[in-house]
């Protein structure tokens, strides 16, 4: 699974980083910062997180 962030539409809620915390993070700026590529085993974990976005900027797709 590929996972895409709109950076132009994120406001850092780390709502993602909650429901998936192996895949997005928050770095000592507090911006965002994710694996793009993650493993399979993440993706109920990814689609809860694409849900969970208040701005829907994350897109998940089949890699």
């Amino acid at each position: 699974m590929r996972v895409r962030v709109d950076m132009t539409l994120c406001e850092t809620h780390a709502q993602c980083v909650f429901a998936a915390p192996e895949v997005f993070a928050l770095n000592d700026d507090d911006e965002l910062v994710y694996d793009a590529t993650p493993d399979d085993a993440t993706s109920p974990e990814l689609e809860q997180a694409a849900r969970a976005c208040p701005v829907q900027a994350i897109s998940l797709d089949d890699a």
